[in-house]
């Protein structure tokens, strides 16, 4: 079996039988197919691997400069490709089970405060066609969390607005019920009823929540850029993302009393240990307060 038989045979798995998102299934192939070139000049075959393969090639991209974290993400997404050829018996041995993963320094990520959620939100232009559109998207990112490709997909028969919750489909196809706030309800339905109205929709995008001008369902790389040009127009020093007013409606939540478990609820991690790292966080903010204000600090 050569690499690209492999690799195909591989995604199929990932998409029929785990259920993965499309992104997630062309992050673990572009992987692979990076080892694949690495190494098919002296073996055109995945099923004759060894684990000295795949250290040389974790030390020929350390070497090349690429960050621990992206070293990691290859070799997970490697661990998953030979054990699912461990699976269907297409090899004996899994050659990544001796492979350690990089040591990582914890990471915690960006996030804004309240005030620089606000400044952003202000800065939207609602006399232009796509202002009252951008607004909204923002006003649910931060109201409920949401990940980006779970923001672009949003069906308008998923918003609730008499309990106040939106149905998200997350990660593998899971669903999940998120409270959504009035501020964010109301943008949506001024998007709606003012300005979603002008755009010609197009067949298979009726439901969407959220158009472009063309009337197609948005792109992540959309949303990326328009939180890059709010970012550039209110001069923020910050390094700012979808994902980060992910991360800010996780922290305030938990600076704010919330539970750990409601909170993981609402992000749809599947395990609690992930959404521990904003524990993590708020002891920090904690800290601080204390490192300003008490007098003997």
């Amino acid at each position: 079996m050569n690499w690209a038989q492999a690799i195909t045979f591989f995604k199929q798995y990932l998409k029929l039988e785990r259920s993965l998102s499309e992104n997630t299934i062309v992050s673990y192939g572009r992987d692979i197919e990076r080892f694949a070139s690495f190494i098919s000049p002296e073996k055109p075959s995945a099923l004759v691997i060894e684990a000295h393969d795949l250290q040389n090639f974790l030390e020929a991209i350390n070497e090349e400069g690429m960050k621990p974290h992206t070293q990691a993400r290859m070799l997970s997404g490697l661990k998953a490709f030979y054990k699912y050829l461990l699976f269907e018996e297409y090899i004996t041995a899994d050659p990544t089970t001796l492979i350690d993963t990089p040591k990582l320094g914890r990471k915690f990520p960006d996030t804004l405060e309240y005030h620089e959620i606000e400044q952003l939100l202000e800065a939207i232009d609602l006399s232009v066609a796509e202002g009252p559109r951008n607004r909204a998207m923002l006003e649910v990112l931060y109201s409920s969390g949401l990940r980006v490709s779970e923001l672009v997909a949003l069906k308008r028969n998923h918003v609730y607005k008499d309990i106040g919750f939106i149905r998200v489909i997350g990660k593998g196809n899971k669903e999940r019920l998120v409270p959504i706030g009035k501020s964010a309800l109301k943008h949506i339905d001024l998007y709606l009823e003012h300005s979603r109205v002008h755009v010609p929709v197009q067949p298979g995008f009726e439901n969407f929540v959220f158009l472009n001008r063309r009337g197609r369902s948005l792109t992540r790389v959309m949303v990326f850029t328009i939180i890059k040009k709010l970012v550039e127009k209110t001069e923020l020093k910050k390094k700012v993302s979808p994902h980060t007013f992910r991360h800010s409606f996780a922290t305030h939540l938990l600076e704010g009393g919330a539970d750990l478990r409601a909170v993981q609820e609402m992000l749809g991690h599947e395990s609690i240990t992930t959404t521990e790292i904003y524990t993590h966080m708020d002891r920090d903010y904690l800290r601080q307060v204390v490192l300003d204000a008490h007098p003997r600090s």
